[in-house]
């Protein structure tokens, strides 16, 4: 594998760790490693840096939403007009072209289910490729970017042997 890629696996699982710690772990030098970050920070191949946050641990209850939505894709470009459209708008955090019944999925969060609710009706839905959506509301985090949000509870019952 090459250098670019197994700098990439690394800080797929940890985002902060510093270049020094990787050349090591790697066995590559600290500079040659700072080099391929900038380069792929430049070319856009990293994006960014994100955080994986339980909000439920700070009391938060915002409400995330996954909406598939059926398209009427456009000449000469199909899908992607209206999935750039879509991603411009700020309650929308991912947007995924599906194969299957529906053509794009996508992740939304607002603070209540009435704000989700009114960006599809007032947002999503007047956008003359849409046909139609389905809404499913995310009721609990489980797991996410390989993350788990809460440890499965130890069974404290006694062990009983004959």
């Amino acid at each position: 594998m090459d250098l670019e890629k197994r700098i990439l696996a690394l800080m797929e699982n940890d985002a902060r760790m510093n270049p020094r710690t990787m050349a090591v772990m790697l066995d590559e030098e600290e500079s040659l490693v700072a080099a391929a970050i900038e380069k792929m920070e430049k070319e856009k191949v990293i994006l960014g840096y994100n955080t994986i946050i339980n909000w439920e641990k700070m009391g938060d209850d915002g409400v995330t939403a996954m909406i598939d939505v059926k398209v009427l894709p456009e000449r000469e470009v199909g899908f992607h007009k209206v999935a750039e459209r879509i991603c411009r708008f700020p309650e929308v955090r991912c947007v995924y072209l599906m194969s299957g019944t529906y053509d794009l999925s996508v992740v939304v969060s607002g603070e209540n289910m009435k704000e989700i609710a009114d960006f599809i009706s007032s947002k999503l839905s007047t956008l003359d490729q849409v046909q139609s959506t389905v809404t499913h509301f995310i009721l609990k985090r489980y797991k996410q970017d390989n993350f788990i949000f809460e440890e499965p509870e130890q069974d404290k019952r006694l062990v009983v042997s004959p």
